[in-house]
């Protein structure tokens, strides 16, 4: 896993919507420094670190960096109270044809 992707991880989930500026921009900055594509290993690393909202639109790029990564990350349907993020890329898989579902 390369550096980027351990120090975004380690540093946990986005924060939301009232977090400080400096923190955000921190975390954005954290985010940009990941160039896609990224591996399965990493996109699967990366799932975890959604927060409770869209964090200024920072949840939106790491949705799409995941979506950089071989797909489907998330193969089975989460739990209906987990993260919208993670329903999102779901979602996004099935409607893509990458997931068939019964």
């Amino acid at each position: 896993m390369r550096p980027e992707v351990q120090a975004f991880v380690h540093t946990g989930p986005l924060p939301d919507v009232d977090a400080g500026e400096e923190e955000i921009d921190r975390r954005v900055e954290q985010l940009h420094a990941i160039c896609g594509p990224v591996t399965a290993e990493e996109a699967k690393a990366l799932v975890p670190c959604f927060g409770p909202d869209d964090c200024y639109g920072a949840a939106w790029t790491l949705l799409h960096l995941i979506e950089t990564g071989p797909n489907p990350v998330l193969t089975t349907q989460p739990d209906p109270d987990g993260n919208e993020w993670h329903h999102r890329l779901y979602n996004r898989a099935v409607f893509g044809g990458l997931i068939q579902t019964p």
